[in-house]
């Protein structure tokens, strides 16, 4: 049996230009017919830091639904992983922009269970937009992804040395750790400590946990509250760009709360040499 062509897209995450932002794969599977192996031989060619592969749950006829549904996964070039979140804003916005789906929402199961992304237009004129025959590829909006919050605790190890050796001998001030995928989150002076952290990637494949992410309060001038940067070189990604709202992040805003309790929102940078040139 010949199986179908698989289409796929590259798509800057975070940015309106070319050749910024965070790149993500995107494949999109019409059958859920490829095994693991294949999937992974897939994201180790595109060579992005992750590739998401769509399926429709229920068929192409699903694509016409109110709310359609799609399983998501997601391979860095070596491994799987359960969430990443500019992989999911990368599928999300292939899906509108592309008239794959007649639908201001949509619903990815994945291995971190249920998440939706909302289409909402920047003019803010009404809560939503309903789209007509698929044609939004001009329209001007906002991708809303709603995702799990991530527990940290805290990180007592003998290792506290070994993980400032690897960030360089950055000062540390605190140490926590993610309940379900064990990142470390390294909390650093300010944000200049993070946006000038070079760490040695060498010596993160060292540490405890799967990837550390640094975050550090920032001065007022800077109109953020926090700078956030996230390294996973044991998943074949030295330097991951999240979501502003994804799970890690949120690590950032556990952290700084009690700053931010007049603030609903938090306002944050996140670092990545790919945005500095």
């Amino acid at each position: 049996m010949v199986k179908k062509p698989v289409k796929y897209f590259v798509v800057d995450a975070f940015t309106d230009k070319a050749f910024k932002g965070n790149p993500a794969g995107v494949c999109w599977l019409e059958e859920d017919n490829r095994d693991k192996e294949w999937l992974q031989a897939v994201a180790g060619e595109l060579n992005m830091s992750t590739t998401a592969f769509l399926t429709p749950i229920d068929g192409t006829d699903e694509l016409q639904s109110a709310s359609p549904r799609f399983g998501i996964r997601w391979f860095t070039p070596v491994a799987e992983v359960q969430l990443c979140g500019h992989a999911t804003l990368a599928a999300s916005h292939t899906l509108f922009t592309y008239g794959l789906v007649n639908s201001h929402r949509i619903v990815f199961l994945t291995l971190s269970g249920i998440l939706t992304a909302r289409r909402i237009s920047k003019s803010r004129a009404s809560e939503s937009i309903e789209l007509q025959n698929g044609d939004n590829a001009q329209e001007d909006y906002f991708i809303e992804l709603d995702f799990p919050v991530v527990p940290v605790t805290g990180f007592n190890s003998a290792d506290i040395s070994e993980i400032s050796k690897s960030l360089n001998g950055a000062s540390v001030v605190e140490i926590l750790k993610t309940t379900t995928a064990e990142d470390l989150v390294v909390v650093l002076p300010s944000e200049k400590a993070v946006a000038e952290l070079d760490p040695q990637f060498d010596e993160v494949k060292r540490c405890p946990g799967r990837g550390i992410i640094v975050t550090g309060p920032a001065s007022p001038e800077t109109g953020f509250d926090f700078y956030s940067r996230f390294f996973c070189p044991k998943f074949g990604v030295n330097e991951v760009l999240f979501h502003p709202r994804s799970p890690s992040l949120g690590h950032g805003v556990h952290k700084f709360k009690d700053k931010l309790q007049t603030n609903q929102t938090a306002s944050l940078h996140l670092c990545l040499k790919r945005l500095r040139k």
